[in-house]
């Protein structure tokens, strides 16, 4: 059995590819929102957050022989948790990242290491902001608005646990945009105009993750943009193809078609 980590869009088709491929998978979710996890035979799903106690008793209780980490680029804490409880249990892990969207030269992007660099940099310019890196984090963006002054509108999950978090921040229904995405030009076009925004922060998600849109959005309404760079990922065992990955996942087993 085979355990993949997502909740991106990069998860079904490539749990679908370790199917085809012979192997059983394990899909496991931090929630149980709609997701597609592919739905060959080989294939089942559970959902829930896991720590590092959690994560170990998962792969002893299922058998697990391989992890493979699909989760988004940003998950620092599950991706660290997931590589360190495979090598103390001495299972082979591999981890999906994909390639980055955003290039360096990007006209009006500005870039930040981290949340709260990208917070200082978004309320230093003077205008509302649009924050879309999801519910976590804040606090920093919170604070930078109510030293400002400034308008803080956050685009979310639909999901209560989004909604609780926002309301934990002191961040108002009114100030909320709730949504799954990834949303196309026309519709980040409709927030940041909703909003009256003239700085958006967002993430480099990847391709799939729809920054791109964001991006072409924010050019067509004059709206500047902060990117918070993402966390660095070892780059042993780590595959920006899917081909190449799931042969490198086969070629842990001498026989991919036996019971895995």
């Amino acid at each position: 059995m085979i355990l993949l980590l997502g909740g991106t869009s990069d998860t079904a088709p490539l749990a679908e590819r370790l199917a085809e491929a012979g192997l059983r998978v394990l899909v496991s979710t931090a929630t149980d929102a709609a997701l597609a996890v592919g739905s060959h035979r080989n294939i089942r799903r559970r959902s829930g957050r896991l720590d590092r106690a959690g994560l170990k008793e998962l792969i002893e209780q299922e058998s697990i022989l391989a992890v493979v980490d699909a989760t988004h680029p940003y998950a620092t804490e599950v991706r660290q948790n997931a590589r360190a409880v495979a090598a103390k249990l001495r299972v082979p892990y591999a981890t999906f990242v994909r390639p980055p969207a955003v290039d360096e030269d990007e006209d009006n992007v500005r870039f930040a290491a981290d949340h709260t660099e990208a917070a200082k940099i978004a309320f230093s310019l003077g205008q509302g902001v649009l924050l879309t890196t999801g519910a976590n984090h804040l606090d920093e963006y919170v604070a930078e608005a109510e030293r400002t002054g400034l308008p803080l509108y956050v685009r979310v999950l639909s999901q209560q646990e989004s909604a609780a978090q926002c309301g934990r921040a002191g961040i108002p229904p009114e100030r909320t945009i709730a949504g799954r995405g990834p949303f196309d030009v026309q519709q980040n076009r409709q927030h940041i105009r909703q909003c009256n925004a003239g700085i958006l922060v967002t993430k480099d998600g990847g391709q799939a993750s729809g920054v791109r849109a964001k991006l072409e959005a924010a050019r067509l309404q004059e709206c500047d943009v902060v990117v918070v760079r993402r966390p660095s990922i070892a780059a042993e065992n780590a595959f920006s193809d899917v081909d190449q990955l799931v042969r490198h996942v086969a070629s842990l087993f001498a026989n991919p078609n036996c019971e895995t």
